[in-house]
């Protein structure tokens, strides 16, 4: 396999403003979870370029050009704050507030676990870098440079290359859980797994 040149930098630490493109590789790697909300890939660049929190990202570059993104969120911070009058402003009075609705819960509700743990989101790629070991350079940095004793993710049973990646730097499934409205979602069920860090 052939080795790339792969760099992980803290979003907070980047000597420049990258969410514009942290943001494009959030609307790539979430495009078919997106369409909900518009086909419109600059109006929704925008709108969550304005949304993640940068103090919780990580990129990856690969000759200079953001190629992957991975946010490891706290009990104190989460990955995006779902916005209700931006959603509104950028798709529209109803298709703003319907977007609100379904993704609040997602995103802006505390995660329920002690402060020595990591919870792992937003873990995408661009089209182009997929296969390239990305993903796999991004996970390690984190796991090699954060502080939490635990980490936590979710991958839905259908994203099986995810699932092997997690597995293979030691994350263990712990919980699984039965999706409603699976058959319109795409997916059954969502898995929860943890890696206990030394």
């Amino acid at each position: 396999m052939k080795n790339y040149d792969i760099k992980v930098i803290p979003m907070r630490e980047a000597k420049r403003d990258v969410s514009r493109e942290v943001a494009a590789v959030f609307v790539d790697g979430y495009e078919k979870d997106l369409t909900f909300l518009s086909n419109n890939r600059e109006k929704l660049i925008e709108a969550f370029q304005k949304m993640i929190c940068q103090d919780v990202f990580y990129f990856a570059t690969l000759e200079g050009e953001i190629v992957g993104i991975l946010a490891c969120s706290n009990n104190q911070k989460r990955a995006v704050t779902i916005d209700k009058a931006l959603l509104r402003k950028s798709f529209g009075l109803i298709t703003g507030s319907i977007a609100y609705h379904f993704m609040k819960d997602e995103f802006n509700k505390k995660l329920p676990y002690q402060d020595d743990t990591g919870y792992i989101e937003c873990v995408a790629t661009s089209i182009k870098a997929r296969g390239k070991g990305v993903s796999t350079a991004l996970m390690s940095y984190v796991l090699e440079n954060e502080d939490y004793h635990r980490y936590i993710l979710e991958v839905v049973d259908t994203n099986k290359v995810a699932y092997r990646l997690y597995k293979k730097l030691g994350f263990t499934e712990f919980k699984r859980k039965k999706e409603s409205f699976s058959k319109m979602k795409g997916f059954k069920h969502r898995i929860y797994m943890e890696l206990c860090v030394t």
